[in-house]
């Protein structure tokens, strides 16, 4: 948890649907104490009207101190980048960031992702995890799954990254949406090596 204080954790939302899921884990992260690097994507900004109510401001300050308020958090837990900024953090190596979650991922995205575009600094960002052999966690919202979206979370998972379609179970027998979110929120977390005991295991 040190390295997540000291150095970040770069959360990305991207235009699939689930915003719910990116929210939730910000929230549950900097209740932790991460410093979060926060990417949104255009399309991303839709969802979130859509899927929220949430009006996120482009100026990355500004849309900082709205995700703040918005998930009730300590100042200065989230840091949002610009998607052509490439002198934040997430675009380099060299700053140390080690752990990425994209959540939601679209199929474009994870597509760019796959073939190495970096185009954007949500791509930049998860091909510096690839190539840093940090922990890269997507979470794929779609359905159903075509062969070309098959073949790139193949391709994803043998270079290393962690494929964790938003796909809940229903053991813990959720009484509420939001229990289903923490549910996909526990196993983000735990790929992150960040579980906080909260989350629902099998047989307990």
């Amino acid at each position: 948890m040190d390295e997540a204080r000291e150095r970040g954790i770069v959360v990305a939302m991207t235009g699939a649907s689930g915003a719910a899921y990116g929210l939730r884990l910000m929230q549950r992260l900097g209740g932790l104490g991460a410093r979060l690097h926060v990417l949104v994507s255009d399309a991303a900004r839709l969802v979130l009207r859509e899927e929220a109510g949430l009006i996120l401001p482009e100026e990355p300050g500004t849309a900082a101190e709205t995700l703040t308020r918005h998930l009730r958090l300590e100042e200065g837990r989230i840091v949002c980048h610009a998607l052509d900024d490439w002198f934040s953090p997430a675009a380099s190596g060299s700053a140390g960031i080690r752990r990425m979650v994209v959540a939601p991922c679209s199929m474009g995205t994870l597509a760019r992702i796959a073939t190495g575009a970096s185009d954007n600094l949500i791509e930049r960002a998860a091909d510096v995890m690839l190539k840093e052999g940090g922990r890269l966690i997507l979470m794929p919202r779609e359905t159903p799954l075509s062969a070309i979206h098959l073949e790139h979370m193949l391709k994803l998972a043998r270079l290393g990254a962690r494929i964790v379609p938003a796909m809940p179970g229903f053991y813990h027998r959720p009484e509420s949406l939001d229990d289903i979110v923490d549910f996909m929120v526990d196993r983000l977390m735990m790929q992150l090596g960040l579980a906080d005991g909260s989350e629902k295991r099998w047989g307990e």
